[in-house]
């Protein structure tokens, strides 16, 4: 497969003209050269926090504060999910699974409720699909075991060093939520040593230096903040001490459409249209450790080709600044898995 067009190279994301070379599903050369198109050519995205099974309860909750939206174990989504039936639930990650692909998304993080039923649902969902789920499970060690870590609600709700320890012991993923409300659960997700913290709105100095001695990504969820009204989060502050990803968090409030959360996180940040496409595509990708994210030799060739002559991209002068700002799911030409 060869692919041609303005070329996002690498860890820059240069714009270059010249063609992308892929061979069993993997990048094997990227090329300068003259072409004759205007298509653009990046990296599918990496979602690196979702809730997936809120798929049940789309814009449900209206006017409810966080707590009463999603705390466990009564919050609004709890007892949705409890009430639904293992078929609605695959069903509807299932539903969501197919658009994440469709716009763009070659794998994603979930932070998936239910415990090890809760992890096999995710997988039944993802079963014959092309995109990679992450699955962090809950309530159990069970749950870490079954899929690829653990992700913990927050240090407020538990105590889980036990779980911290297991998922080490086991080489997988933990993760946690931090600082979404206040700053009181931040200091103790960081002393559990977490591979990555989610949200971290309310991240003070002491924190942001704490985060920066022990090299912890963080993955900020700007478009649910706000949602939720609980504040943006410190992106900036963030960049200038780790590793930030981005994602898109509950499907109950927001379209897991990374176009979105790019153009938000731009336009309300400090990040640079560069930094924000990196937090959308090769930090979450190194924080799971998957090989995509860039288009690089080497690389897995999960692709996007958009259409640099589409009536929203026509007439772009900077091709980087238009993805992160402009570019939407309808520019979408072409989604490239290794597998396809």
């Amino acid at each position: 497969m060869i692919l041609e067009g303005t070329v996002l190279r690498g860890r820059s994301f240069e714009p270059i003209e010249g063609r992308v070379v892929v061979e069993n599903g993997t990048i094997q050369s990227v090329e300068e050269g003259d072409v004759r198109t205007d298509d653009i050519i990046l990296p599918a995205f990496v979602n690196a926090h979702t809730h997936i099974g809120d798929s049940i309860a789309k814009e449900a909750g209206e006017g409810l504060t966080l707590e009463e939206l999603v705390a466990p174990p009564d919050g609004l989504k709890h007892r949705l999910l409890r009430r639904a039936s293992r078929e609605e639930l695959v069903a509807g990650m299932d539903r969501s699974i197919q658009f994440m692909e469709s716009a763009g998304t070659a794998a994603f993080f979930d932070f998936r409720e239910g415990g090890v039923d809760g992890v096999h649902a995710l997988q039944d969902a993802l079963a014959g699909q092309d995109i990679t789920g992450v699955i962090l499970g809950r309530e159990s060690t069970e749950a870490m075991e079954a899929g690829e870590g653990f992700g913990a609600s927050g240090a407020n709700d538990g105590e889980f060093s036990r779980e911290r320890t297991a998922t080490r012991e086991a080489g997988k993923l933990f993760g946690i939520h931090a600082g979404e409300v206040d700053t009181t659960d931040i200091n103790p997700a960081l002393d559990l040593d977490p591979d990555l913290l989610v949200h971290m709105v309310h991240a003070e100095e002491i924190h942001l230096d704490r985060v920066a001695d022990s090299e912890i990504p963080v993955v900020v969820c700007p478009r649910s903040n706000i949602t939720t009204e609980v504040g943006l989060p410190p992106v900036r502050e963030l960049l200038d001490r780790t590793t930030v990803a981005l994602g898109t968090d509950n499907v109950m409030l927001n379209s897991p459409s990374m176009f979105r959360e790019m153009e938000f996180t731009a336009k309300l940040t400090e990040a640079t249209t560069r930094e924000v496409l990196a937090m959308a595509t090769i930090n979450g990708a190194e924080i799971a450790g998957l090989n995509c994210g860039l288009v690089e030799e080497g690389y897995d060739a999960r692709l996007l080709v958009l259409d640099g002559d589409s009536h929203n991209l026509t007439g772009a002068r900077n091709p980087v600044r238009a993805v992160v700002r402009r570019a939407s799911v309808h520019d979408l030409k072409d989604v490239v898995f290794p597998n396809e």
